[in-house]
């Protein structure tokens, strides 16, 4: 299989990219897809609350973005109680008899995760654009600040990435800038 690895900064068009990628003919793994459908599994949000001690409530995405703003220290307490469910699920799509696969993973650099990859592709935008396209899907700015302060800075990783895409104007630039990138590894 050819794991092709997709990571970025916060909002940067990860997913776009992926898609692009992808033009329906390969699978995508997208941590964050994973993640959100294990906030709707009763049995990981029990132990969520429980590991957290989170008030049993429905709004417990509202609890965590409060516990993560007031110490930014919890997010990586988050992470540790998260990630290993998202390993689970991402040794399972390795184990698919397939020819390629498409990985969004935000955190692959972080998580340590690039040795699994043949190629690494990183999607930069600038930071003001990815903040509004943040806000644009329902998030806060201050959120956003930690979450992004809380990854490696995008020159680091640039660095250590096969590939850069840069997605700072629109949709059809971005996709001429993807499929001739295609070119070069296909």
């Amino acid at each position: 299989m050819i794991k092709i690895g997709i990571t970025g900064s916060l909002a940067s068009g990860k997913s776009t990219v992926a898609e692009i990628i992808s033009e329906k003919k390969y699978p995508i793994f997208n941590a964050d897809s994973i993640v959100k459908r294990l906030y709707k599994k009763k049995f990981f949000m029990n132990r969520l609350r429980k590991k957290f001690k989170f008030k049993s409530s429905p709004d417990l995405k509202k609890q965590i973005k409060i516990f993560i703003v007031n110490n930014k220290k919890n997010i990586k307490k988050i992470e540790t109680f998260v990630h290993p469910f998202v390993r689970v699920e991402l040794k399972k799509f390795l184990k698919k008899k397939i020819k390629k696969a498409i990985f969004e993973i935000p955190l692959l650099l972080e998580s340590k995760l690039k040795k699994y990859f043949d190629i690494i592709i990183f999607v930069a935008a600038n930071k003001k654009i990815r903040l509004k396209r943040y806000i644009l899907k329902g998030g806060e700015s201050t959120l956003f600040e930690i979450l992004d302060n809380h990854q490696i800075e995008p020159s680091k990783k640039i660095k250590l990435c096969d590939y850069v895409i840069n997605n700072n104007k629109t949709f059809s630039v971005l996709k001429k800038s993807v499929r001739k990138l295609k070119t070069k590894y296909e």
